[in-house]
């Protein structure tokens, strides 16, 4: 099984709605005109391809997006600097193979170049155990709980500190060049919501 993780392309949008889509109740539901906007405006759009399948999806957003999700919100208001997990989906015939850890070790390396903070959240009304558990096991603290606008269900706010990132402002945000090595893994992704990429954070 060949697996890899890149940037989510044009044509591929429909099919990682219809996998949105049929996520189940944890997942909420997009449409074309949303899908589009992610894809137009989030700093982290990556799907699994999975020996030419589409086998899940992650979407991130930094600091100073104009999303409106009143989670992303919550981080916006309580961090200057951060990564916000948006939404992850594992297509069902291939849960259980260790895909939402692959995911989660390549946002936190995207983040951890960026930014001090990596953020989610996960619904404690209904409970997912499922997530709670694995979060927990991955790093994350509860930093704060809300109900959802126009769901009225709780969520728990997580956030994972990432160290590297005192290492990486120190030694290249800090340094005479301020930025990055030029290096196809760090670069930041196109986006048409923004007209040139994001500068690295430099304050906490």
């Amino acid at each position: 099984m060949a697996i890899a993780i890149r940037d989510v392309r044009e044509h591929e949008l429909d099919s990682v709605l219809a996998l949105n889509n049929a996520a189940g109740p944890t997942i909420l539901a997009l449409d074309s005109t949303r899908i589009r906007w992610f894809f137009d405006n989030a700093d982290y759009f990556r799907i699994a391809d999975v020996d030419g399948h589409i086998a899940g999806f992650l979407m991130a957003m930094r600091e100073g997006s104009e999303y409106d999700s009143s989670n992303y919100r919550w981080f916006r208001e309580h961090y200057p600097a951060f990564v916000y997990i948006d939404r992850i989906v594992i297509a069902k015939p291939y849960r259980g193979l260790g895909l939402g850890r692959v995911f989660y070790a390549d946002v936190t390396s995207y983040a951890e170049v960026r930014v001090p903070v990596l953020s989610c959240e996960v619904f404690l009304e209904p409970r997912d155990d499922v997530s709670v558990l694995f979060h927990g096991t991955y790093g994350f603290q509860e930093v704060g709980q809300q109900i959802m606008s126009g769901l009225d269900k709780r969520v728990s706010l997580l956030a994972k500190n990432l160290p590297s990132f005192e290492f990486v402002r120190a030694t290249y945000l800090e340094s005479s060049t301020g930025q990055l090595p030029n290096q196809p893994w760090l670069a930041q992704r196109e986006r048409k919501g923004m007209a040139s990429p994001r500068r690295a954070a430099v304050g906490t």
